[in-house]
């Protein structure tokens, strides 16, 4: 099916959806950061370096992805 696009599209789209979603984590990481007002939240060194090693951890394998797409099937 996107073999039917033109590389420009292809492009275009990336871009438009890449910037919604972009936009998108960085809100909800913004809603995160509330969570660090200690007058309303209690928590402790370990939940921080938890959340943010996973969060860190997940970035990491979707920038792989990019960089390193799944290789295909072996063939000769």
């Amino acid at each position: 099916m996107e073999k039917n696009f033109p590389k420009e599209a292809k492009r275009e789209r990336f871009k438009r959806l890449a910037t919604l979603r972009t936009n998108a984590i960085l809100r909800r990481l913004k809603v995160l950061g509330n969570c660090s007002n200690r007058s309303a939240y209690e928590y402790t060194e370990e939940d921080i370096n938890k959340i943010f090693s996973e969060i860190d951890r997940r970035v990491k394998d979707v920038k792989a992805k990019f960089h390193y797409p799944k290789n295909k099937d072996f063939k000769l």
